[in-house]
């Protein structure tokens, strides 16, 4: 994907740091969020079986329900437990024809899972054993781990704390 260079990026820095002047508020003046947070993403697989298979017995996800999905006869619809009270969904639509994934306007870019200095080298020391090609550490980024699913879908295992980010809290 081109990234934009010189005036163009100028620019795009400029009216980033209008958005943040109009919208951020410090910490202490944000209203409480009217949610109690997500719930579950809902994702599409291709394949369960395949899907179960990496979250569960490679990454180690348990997985926690499997159902037909009520808006589609024939279609499961799935959850792996992600911690703190949060669930990673699928689908799968048998007989449609799905694309490639592509990164585009409206897709899931990717999910960014919170770990522990620990965790995050024992999922580093399990990817490496499972000969999961990722981007990460000694390849520019400190504390993060990407890598994509069966699916497409991307993933990272990020060594931060829940509301926070390098290191800063962003919640009250």
């Amino acid at each position: 994907m081109p990234q934009p260079e010189g005036a163009e990026l100028d620019a795009v820095r400029a009216r980033r740091e209008e958005l943040k002047k109009r919208y951020l508020k410090p910490v202490g003046e944000r209203p409480a969020t009217p949610v109690g947070g997500i719930h579950h993403a809902a994702l599409i697989a291709k394949d369960v079986e395949a899907t179960v298979a990496f979250y569960q017995e490679t990454l180690g996800f348990p997985l926690v329900e499997l159902v037909e999905n009520r808006d589609y006869k024939g279609s499961s619809h799935f959850f792996f437990d992600i911690g703190n009270g949060n669930l990673l969904g699928f689908f799968d639509f048998p007989g449609h024809d799905h694309p490639d994934f592509t990164e585009t306007i409206g897709a899931v870019q990717h999910i960014a899972l919170s770990q522990t200095a620990e965790a995050f080298a024992a999922m580093r020391a399990t990817l490496d054993e499972a000969g999961i090609e990722y981007i990460g550490p000694d390849r520019g980024i400190d504390n993060s781990l990407y890598i994509r699913d069966p699916n497409g879908i991307g993933i990272e295992f990020y060594r931060e704390d829940l509301g926070r980010f390098e290191g800063e809290p962003l919640l009250s």
